[in-house]
């Protein structure tokens, strides 16, 4: 059997008006495809394939179907050999194995909490008298409810008990809100709030059109202006990006992308016939987001705002993307402009004159360093280099990598071979936009380092460390981090010292900065992980394990706690302690940790 994650990636991948244009003449009429019907032999264009839905269908003798029912009816060939054949044409290795998953998906009650609370935040919109505040902004932003309607887009109102209340009538208890991020339990221990308050609601579907999570737009005064649904069983940011499902299709057809920062940026370009375009959740795209879209294009386009913050981005992204083997290049918008209100002002024919003006990442990271004056001086050009060796370094493509080295040589005047040998030398992380010296460190805290690593021994300092690789190689990882883990999780001082330094510096930060207050043995921890460079073979997987091995070391450490409590307490408080080791037990069991040696069975009473 073929597992039912791997055909739904197949599914997912798969160009259904390519895979059945093979077999019947297609034309594009509308947003959907025509042809004459391949079953009843017809002559007129009754056949219809819908991208969108992913599907196909004829209106005469009313055979329709997916991807892999087509071929299955078309060619004669059974089901797994439909999905092999599929996934051969979408890059993805199809393999059966002896039995599919046992029992529902278990994302399937977070996708159902999602859709109903969408639904539910469309009627507070549009038919409530909470939502005029929101109407009222739409409109000043030229959305209409047709649009809005196109998007899911609906209103959270401020009222605390209101979706509650909502959502039981319908059956949701407080749990399922809870798992979906939906609802909070206040600190002091007020009655759950809800996660959004007074926000524009943006569903967030994955690439297959399930409601995994919200984005919520402030309408009032107040930070943060834009808020995410937590991370939970079904909805990862950094795995995530906004208008994939819509625009998945197209992006293959078309053969580009389009990358912007924000969902009314993805709306207003949608909505104007762009359909190529796609955004991540958070501000620069992680590995995960830049492989999605080079499975689809080898061509990115990036439209940031041209803030700091957006600069920043744009090359965050660009190096990701150019790590994947892709081509990237920047469009520049008038100043103070972003997709959303230059489409708005100028309509998508000027924005597509835009992208054909675009130029190559690498080649803007050199107009601004020229525009800043930044090769007329010798120190100036050493710093220039700094910022340029990073994105060299980044290009898989081996000819683009070359053509980068002769171009910086050509604008710094350094020697070509000088270059070579630079990059030859230890990689510069991708937080730096400089490489200064490293910091220099006495004798004495070298001593002290290796005397530190030598005693330690503790379970979880490895996943400590591969966090800190993690964020040190990767500025873009320091948020998802952060979001998850507090300085409290990394008990090894010299790590959470440096922690706390990643955590609050900025994303342009240089190890020099992010050092200047670390003691000298955190800076020689620092040196040493630098040095050993990005020895994660799989990065979203060794940060996933990091966070499981930290949760199963502290669920190991409250259980040897109840241990020593236990045995001191009566009544109902040792029931209530006993069913509290009793989860820790199933969660540890359940997680597959099995090196939590001391855990000992606690009977009854």
């Amino acid at each position: 059997m073929i597992p039912d994650d791997v055909v739904d990636q197949v599914r997912d991948a798969a160009d259904i008006v390519q895979v059945i244009g093979e077999y019947v003449n297609l034309k594009r009429v509308g947003t959907d495809f025509r042809g004459p019907c391949p079953f009843h032999q017809g002559t007129h264009r009754n056949f219809s394939v819908s991208p969108n839905k992913r599907m196909y269908y004829c209106f005469v003798c009313k055979e329709g179907g997916d991807v892999f029912r087509f071929l299955q009816k078309r060619i004669g060939v059974d089901w797994p050999a439909a999905v092999k054949m599929v996934g051969e044409k979408s890059g993805i290795e199809v393999r059966e194995v002896d039995s599919r998953r046992e029992g529902p998906d278990p994302r399937e009650p977070l996708w159902e909490v999602n859709a109903t609370a969408a639904a539910y935040f469309q009627k507070i919109l549009w038919d409530d008298p909470l939502g005029t505040q929101a109407r009222e902004y739409l409109e000043q932003r030229g959305i209409s409810r047709e649009v809005a309607d196109q998007f899911g887009i609906g209103f959270a109102p401020r009222e605390i008990g209101l979706l509650r209340n909502y959502m039981a009538t319908l059956g949701f208890d407080e749990a399922r809100l809870a798992s979906a991020g939906l609802i909070v339990q206040g600190e002091d221990g007020s009655e759950p709030r809800p996660r959004f308050r007074g926000r524009l609601m943006f569903p967030i579907l994955d690439s297959v059109g399930r409601n995994i999570g919200f984005g919520g737009r402030l309408i009032g005064p107040g930070e943060p202006k834009y808020l995410n649904s937590p991370e939970s069983l079904a909805f990862t940011k950094g795995k995530t990006l906004y208008g994939l499902s819509w625009a998945k299709n197209d992006i293959r057809r078309e053969d580009h992308v389009l990358v912007v920062e924000g969902y009314f940026d993805v709306v207003r370009l949608m909505t104007a016939g762009v359909t190529t375009v796609v955004a991540p959740m958070g501000t620069a795209l992680t590995d995960w987001q830049s492989a999605a879209l080079r499975k689809l294009t080898k061509n990115v386009f990036l439209l940031y705002d041209s803030d700091r913050a957006g600069l920043q981005a744009t090359f965050r992204s660009g190096d990701e993307l150019l790590r994947q083997g892709a081509s990237v290049r920047v469009v520049t918008l008038p100043e103070g402009e972003d997709p959303d209100t230059f489409v708005k002002k100028n309509g998508a024919a000027a924005l597509t004159a835009r992208l054909h003006d675009a130029i190559d990442v690498f080649d803007r990271k050199i107009q601004l360093l020229e525009r800043a004056g930044m090769f007329s001086e010798l120190q100036k050009k050493r710093r220039a280099l700094d910022r340029l060796l990073p994105t060299v370094r980044a290009a898989s493509d081996e000819i683009m990598r070359d053509l980068y080295i002769s171009r910086a040589s050509e604008v710094s005047g350094v020697a070509r071979e000088v270059l070579e040998r630079e990059l030859r030398g230890r990689p510069t992380p991708s937080i730096n936009v400089s490489s200064p010296p490293a910091p220099r460190i006495s004798p004495t805290a070298k001593v002290r380092r290796g005397e530190r690593r030598a005693q330690h021994g503790e379970r979880g300092e490895s996943a400590e460390l591969e966090l800190l690789r993690a964020m040190l190689l990767n500025r873009s990882r320091v948020e998802q981090i952060v979001e998850k883990l507090g300085p409290k999780s990394f008990r090894d001082p010299q790590y959470r010292a440096i922690y706390r330094a990643l955590a609050k510096a900025g994303p342009d930060s240089t190890i020099e900065e992010v050092t200047a207050k670390l003691d000298e043995e955190a800076i020689a921890t620092v040196e040493d992980i630098l040095g050993e460079g990005a020895i994660l073979i799989d990065p979203e997987r060794t940060i996933s394990d990091s966070f499981a091995t930290l949760r199963a070391r502290d669920l190991d450490h409250r259980a040897a706690e109840l241990d020593r409590i236990i045995p001191l307490v009566e009544g109902a408080d040792k029931d209530k302690l006993i069913a509290e080791k009793d989860a820790i037990r199933k969660e540890l069991t359940a997680t597959g940790r099995k090196y939590f040696k001391k855990f000992r069975q606690t009977g009854a009473r």
